[in-house]
Parts: structure tokens; sequence; C-alpha cells
């Protein structure tokens, strides 16, 4: 079994301690998010290896010892303002977390996500050019791979539009993304690629490719038998989600993960970092 440790909410940014704790005792709890009586019980001895996504990698630093486990770390940084991520923190404070953390479990263990990509009167294809020229050349030794991904039209960026004002891509919008994204990445020394996205930017020197692919999965566990995962689409291997919805308080405009945002609050009233539930 691999962990997702989470892309329903930030676990390292939010609740690491309540995750470290239930490492520690060797079992957490989960809640599905469609059926909420319905309650499983992970054990951390069936867990082979373990993928930490977050937009915050700053409490996994003093964590990575403990950690006995193998695992992966995608660190999500996009080059928008308050307005589009009210909470999130600097850019320089994430990049400066990135640096130690690769010193800690190797640039081969990190993986960074710039997604997703929209595009607005602001935030032109020149303004994301820009930006990403400028934080691969920060980087540079601390990844050798970066995912990219387009905006998708989930309910909060529909109640949002008003803030993030977006338009549509058009063909020569991607290919000059696309170019450009390619030719930055390859002078940084990263391999740059999209994961189950309609436009794979292949054509413009994007690599194909997964998250986490089988051939990954079993460099970091020795195990084979890992499933593709239907319940994605996508052609990455199976995991577990340990996380809950509504829960971020990135509150970023674009997120799917909280649909309603009211409830952000509540729910994390209701955090016990003793709990076995999140």
């Amino acid at each position: 079994m691999i962990l997702n440790v989470s892309g329903r909410t930030d676990i390292v940014g939010f609740y690491m301690k309540w995750f470290i704790k239930r490492y520690q005792e060797g079992f957490i709890d989960v809640r599905n998010p469609f059926y909420p009586k319905q309650v499983s019980r992970i054990f951390f001895e069936d867990v082979d290896a373990i993928l930490f996504c977050t937009k915050n990698p700053v409490p996994l630093l003093q964590y990575t010892n403990v950690l006995k486990k193998p695992f992966l770390v995608h660190v999500t940084i996009t080059p928008y303002q308050k307005e589009i991520e009210p909470y999130v923190p600097s850019k320089r404070k994430t990049i400066d977390a990135i640096k130690k953390l690769a010193s800690k479990i190797g640039k081969e263990n990190i993986v960074i996500r710039y997604d997703p990509i929209f595009l607005s009167a602001h935030y032109s294809i020149q303004y994301h050019i820009k930006a990403f020229q400028k934080l691969c050349h920060l980087l540079n030794g601390a990844t050798n791979r970066i995912i990219i991904s387009f905006l998708d039209n989930y309910k909060n960026v529909e109640k949002n539009q008003t803030i993030l004002q977006t338009f549509p891509f058009e063909k020569e919008d991607l290919k000059k993304l696309g170019l450009s994204f390619s030719q930055i990445a390859r002078e940084n020394g990263m391999t740059i690629q999209t994961c189950f996205e309609k436009e794979d930017l292949v054509e413009y020197g994007f690599i194909k490719g997964e998250c986490l692919s089988k051939t990954l999965a079993f460099q970091l566990t020795g195990k084979v038998h890992y499933k593709k995962w239907k319940a994605r689409g996508c052609n990455c291997v199976e995991m577990v989600d340990i996380g809950v919805y509504n829960t971020c308080p990135h509150r970023c405009k674009y997120c799917y993960a909280n649909y309603r945002e009211e409830e952000i609050v509540k729910n994390i009233v209701k955090h016990d970092e003793n709990s076995s539930l999140l």
C-alpha cells in the first residue's frame, strides 16, 4: 500500500504533528468522504511508501529522521499572489525549505508541482514564463523533476471566477508555454511533464509520464504488484488518501479540495491531535 498524504488537504502544512503521532502509534483511521459513517483503519506495517503532497514543506523538515518508510515529497509552488492564494507561505520560505529538504533526503525524492496553470489579464503566458524561469533557477540542484497541470473547472473555480477571471488557452499559448518551459527545465537539469492532461505538451519537449509510475513505485519499495489507480483514471499506481476535504486553511481560490469554504473553520475546530481520525 502507498499512502497519499494528501490530495484532500495539506496534512504536512497543517496537521503534521497529528500524522507523526499516528505513525508512531502504528495506525490511522480514515473516513470515507462519500459515506462518512464508513471508517477504515490503516496499519503502517502494511504501508510500503508514502507520497507527501504539500504547499508548505517546513513542518516536514524536523521529522525526516523519524520516518522509516520510503517517501517522496511533492511540493506545489505557483506564481500567484494573495488574491488567489490568501494563506500560502511566501515563495522564498517554501524554496528555502525545499533546498533544506533536498539536503536531507536527496533531490531525487523531491518533485516540484507548478500547478494549476491558468491565464488571466494579470497572469499571462509571459508572466508564467518569467516566474517559471526564476523558480527553476532558484531550485537548480534541489530537484530533478517538475510536473505541471492546467486549471480544471471545479465548483470552487466557478464560484471564484470573479476573482480568478480566467480565459482559455489558445493553441499558440500552449506552444509558447511548452517550448519555453521545456527549455528552462532542461537548462536547470530538470525533466518536465504533465500527468493525465489532455494537452501533454510532448511535442514541445515534455516527457510522457505519471506522478507515481509503476517503475518509480518499484524503485521506492522493491515491489511490482501495484495496480493502476482506477479512481483517478490516470496511469499512476493506486494510492490510499488519508485526508479530509474542506479542511485546508490555505484557501486557494482554484482548489478542488475546499469546495465548501464555509465549512473549513468548523472542521478545523474539530481537529484533535490525539485522535486516530483527522
